[in-house]
């Protein structure tokens, strides 16, 4: 077998700068999953990456992926985000000539195009997942964009001759089966040969040669499914008008040169702002005046942004010591910078990046290496108003050295920018980013807080309650997730979480609660429907309280006039893709979810529940369900509204279908 077969699984490919760009703003903007999962799949390479997770063997469950809407929907949010970022950064890293961006246009192109028409013919002739066909359409030419990466030529044309069994390798990697392997397989086999061949793989080998808008491919789609050349031609216009609107609406033009230079520049600056973005509240919340301080709590982001290690060393009286770093275990090391020594002490003296490059190493230089781990490392000093404040030793792959050193040098130039603007009176940060965190937040905290101002009186009334005991600890733990929510705002941290939450005993703490404030009054109630079997759930009891808190406030708010009735019961075990979960359903008999709402429904928008509520709940609710690896669900019309809740079951291990 050819060493064109020997590609890395988790092989990194390069994308249109654009299409990267709009899916991260689709992210940062809140975009529902829909919305996403239509940017990524127009992106060989994002979908490549996006499949080689959700279907592996840390998130695989059965049956297997299929669309790129179920892979972002098993990865939830977060992960998919750190994803992007992480294509995005690598993005960067890629050095590609002129020509072959004008190659990765026209692949582009061609891909998208393909998997359209598999879309559009597996839709016409009935095939039952014509989703699984789009996907398939976007990734049957992977070969081709691996060797557009590949600076060798002969290692390029070996690839280019085995593509179909690359891409048959790729498929199968993935989980998709026997039948989507041999689609890949077979997509270039002769029309006549593919007369009585599975369905799957005659759409994707007309769609490919469809998409090359050649009277070959009007034939061939007479031969395989016995169209007729009007109707073919009249699809294959439509197909080829959509895929010029999408190309317009991200910026990339068609039918002239492609120049990379002003998509990348978006990408790198939008990257750079949300990695500074991100710590810019901590820089803010510290403490310290010290400049080098400031600077050591951003080694983290300098790692991130590069995805490389990082060490960031800050004057001590006439030495330099190692601050803080990307790795753990860090020594206390000291240094005093001699003129003509290391990289980090010439640097540090002449104010400008020195990379060690093919110069022998000293003691110190090779103490650095072995801290981080690389074969070789860069200095990069942080000064402001001429001075040297502080300095970054960034381990190098000497590969990416020109595009590393560029991106290094513009997160220095906006951290010393930030640095600079750093006063009591202004803070320097994105101000939309910086509102919409606390408001999130603050959204979170007036839920405990709330209920310990309307049960207080109560519970005062009922000192001599044998229950009141157990009622003053639910209020004793709500006091505490106050107080640690108030710490998350000014430190940025995440909660913590534990083993596990026993689901209906905590249902019947809350409902004692909620009982004497938002259902003291005579037309509104409460019912419980537990059931019997075990309803122990993965995640934090924190998470589980704000899941059931925000949204039974929430119908109770919907309902009209302040009347009306809200049930909540569970279920388990619901055996789904043969895995165990615990269902959690909160139903109202208000008057439903206005349509307005509906199209953003778990988007932080503007709610319609008047001017002291801003339709954070369900945004919050999906992002912690998410962040749990479980499945809500809406239904709502005039007689009211339900939420369905799947949580994992404690019990199941997420690894035992893998």
């Amino acid at each position: 077998m050819s060493n064109a077969m020997d590609i890395a699984a988790d092989l990194q490919l390069p994308s249109l700068p654009e299409v990267t760009l709009r899916a991260l703003k689709a992210c940062q903007a809140g975009d529902s999953y829909r919305e996403i999962s239509q940017i990524v799949a127009t992106d060989t390479a994002l979908v490549a990456r996006l499949l080689s997770l959700a279907n592996s063997a840390l998130y695989r469950t059965n049956p297997p992926i299929h669309s790129v809407e179920q892979a972002l929907l098993r990865l939830g949010t977060r992960r998919f985000q750190t994803l992007l970022l992480t294509s995005a950064l690598r993005q960067l890293l890629f050095e590609l000539g002129g020509d072959e961006w004008q190659q990765l246009r026209d692949f582009w192109r061609h891909s998208l195009t393909t998997a359209l028409t598999a879309r559009a013919l597996a839709t016409l002739t009935r095939y039952p997942s014509p989703e699984e066909a789009f996907l398939l359409g976007m990734v049957h030419n992977i070969g081709e964009l691996i060797a557009i990466k590949t600076p060798a030529q002969e290692r390029r044309q070996d690839i280019l001759n085995h593509q179909n069994e690359i891409a048959a390798r790729f498929v199968t990697g993935w989980g998709l089966g026997p039948l989507a392997a041999d689609a890949m397989r077979y997509q270039q086999a002769p029309p006549p040969q593919l007369r009585d061949a599975s369905h799957l793989v005659k759409l994707i080998s007309l769609s490919t040669r469809l998409a090359l808008s050649d009277s070959a491919g009007i034939a061939a789609a007479g031969t395989i499914f016995g169209l007729r050349e009007d109707l073919t031609r009249e699809i294959c216009g439509r197909i080829n008008e959509e895929v010029a609107t999408m190309a317009a609406s991200f910026g990339i033009p068609l039918d002239t040169a492609y120049q990379s230079d002003e998509g990348t520049r978006q990408l790198r600056q939008t990257l750079i702002h949300q990695a500074i973005a991100s710590k810019a509240l901590e820089l803010r919340a510290s403490d310290s005046s010290n400049p080098s301080d400031l600077i050591a709590s951003t080694v983290n982001s300098l790692g991130v942004l590069t995805g490389l290690p990082a060490l960031c060393f800050g004057p001590e009286a006439e030495n330099l010591r190692l601050l803080a770093g990307t790795g753990t275990n860090l020594p206390d090391l000291r240094l005093h910078p001699q003129p003509g020594g290391s990289v980090l002490s010439e640097a540090w003296n002449g104010g400008t990046p020195i990379s060690l490059g093919e110069r022998e190493p000293s003691v110190l230089d090779r103490q650095l290496l072995a801290i981080l781990g690389t074969p070789s490392f860069m200095a990069f000093p942080v000064q402001q108003d001429g001075q040297v404040l502080a300095i970054f030793a960034l381990g190098m792959d000497p590969e990416s050295l020109v595009a590393t050193t560029e991106l290094v040098q513009l997160f220095i130039h906006e951290l010393a920018t930030l640095i600079d603007s750093q006063t009591p009176e202004e803070p320097n940060v994105d101000s939309q980013i910086t509102h919409d965190r606390i408001r999130r937040q603050v959204h979170e905290v007036s839920n405990p807080l709330t209920i310990i101002k309307q049960y207080i009186f109560q519970l005062r009334a009922r000192m001599n309650d044998e229950a009141v005991q157990e009622d003053l600890d639910i209020i004793r733990e709500e006091l505490d997730r106050a107080g640690y929510l108030l710490l998350q705002i000014s430190t940025g941290n995440s909660p913590a979480t534990t083993s596990g939450t026993d689901l209906n005993p905590e249902l019947e703490s809350l409902a004692r609660i909620l009982q004497d404030s938002l259902f003291n009054q005579g037309d509104r109630s409460l019912k419980l429907s537990l059931c019997r079997e075990d309803t122990h759930v993965q995640g934090s009891t924190s998470c589980v309280r704000q899941i059931i808190i925000n949204l039974i406030r929430n119908a109770v708010e919907s309902l009209e006039a302040g009347s009306g009735e809200i049930a909540v019961s569970t279920a388990a075990p619901i055996i789904q893709n043969q895995r165990r979960w615990v269902e959690l359903q909160i139903t109202d008999n208000g008057p439903g979810i206005p349509e307005a709402v509906r199209r953003n429904l778990f988007a932080p928008v503007n709610s319609l529940k008047g001017q002291g509520h801003r339709g954070l709940g369900l945004s919050i609710v999906k992002q912690l369900i998410d962040d749990m690896e479980g499945i809500i669900a809406c239904h709502t019309g005039q007689e009211g509204t339900t939420f369905r809740i799947l949580l994992p079951a404690a019990g199941h291990n997420k690894h035992d279908t893998d």
